[in-house]
């Protein structure tokens, strides 16, 4: 079987939301366009954020324990959507919807998140973009999932789990289940564009939200413990040469 791009994903705000695309270009050493280029600061990442500033945005990359996330709160996993017209459009099981500039909206996103936020918890205080996007790793890497993989897994943990709550970019089909394990070091390419293999993807405990009710329903990391021996879901990729990429193009390794 051929293999074969089947998602392209991205996340304009981090762990808040997300979007399907058909087509995108990736260019060398960058990470996906508009992917987690905002995010919700709390007060626990105040301190670092007004460190390291300038005229009011973080003017370098911050650490994930400043933003607000999913594995705080399964709420926040449920949230969904994208741009619009060149707003954001972002839904919610228990939320009316919301429809926000991020350019001008920070308070009004912020005060939409607090019912959906767990007592106790540093509380969310301002959107923010700044100079870096607010992936997990300092580095520019792209993520790439296996279809096959999540399709082996839903079987053996007997329940579905779809896509959303991994926080892919790219969706690959047509892989042999966790086939993607081996490629480390090595290059894919998708259509004309290569990448180069850089990591396995660990989880944290967000992914065992449902992202459709916003409730856990599964313990991901024992469970991919104790069925693997690891808690790694999908590997991450530098692009090495640019170009296009869309959903149907070959993928080869």
């Amino acid at each position: 079987m051929t293999a074969r791009l089947a998602h392209i994903r991205r996340h304009p705000i981090k762990s808040i939301g997300g979007e399907g695309l058909d087509r995108v270009t990736l260019a060398a050493a960058r990470r996906l366009p508009g992917d987690r280029e905002w995010a919700v600061l709390t007060e626990a990442g105040e301190r670092n954020a007004q460190a390291s500033q300038t005229g009011g945005e973080p003017d370098r990359w911050l650490p994930k324990s400043c933003f607000v996330r999913g594995v705080q709160s399964p709420q926040v996993q449920a949230i969904s959507g994208g741009w619009t017209d060149g707003l954001l459009t972002l839904r919610q099981p228990m939320q009316a919807d919301l429809v926000i500039d991020p350019e001008t909206d920070s308070d009004r996103l912020v005060e939409w998140l607090r019912p959906l936020w767990p007592t106790g918890a540093p509380a969310p205080t301002r959107l923010v973009r700044g100079a870096a996007i607010w992936t997990d790793q300092k580095w520019p890497w792209i993520s790439v999932l296996s279809l096959a993989s999540l399709a082996e897994l839903e079987a053996r943990t007997g329940q579905p789990l779809g896509i959303h709550r991994w926080r892919g970019n790219l969706w690959v089909d047509g892989w042999q289940p966790w086939a993607e394990r081996e490629l480390i070091g090595q290059i894919i390419r998708i259509g004309s564009v290569e990448l180069r293999v850089t990591d396995q993807i660990g989880r944290c405990d967000a992914t065992s939200a449902n992202t459709e009710i916003g409730d856990s329903d599964i313990d991901m990391l024992t469970t991919l413990e104790s069925l693997y021996g690891h808690t790694d879901f999908g590997i991450f990729a530098e692009v090495v040469t640019g170009g296009e990429i869309a959903l149907g193009d070959e993928v080869t390794a």
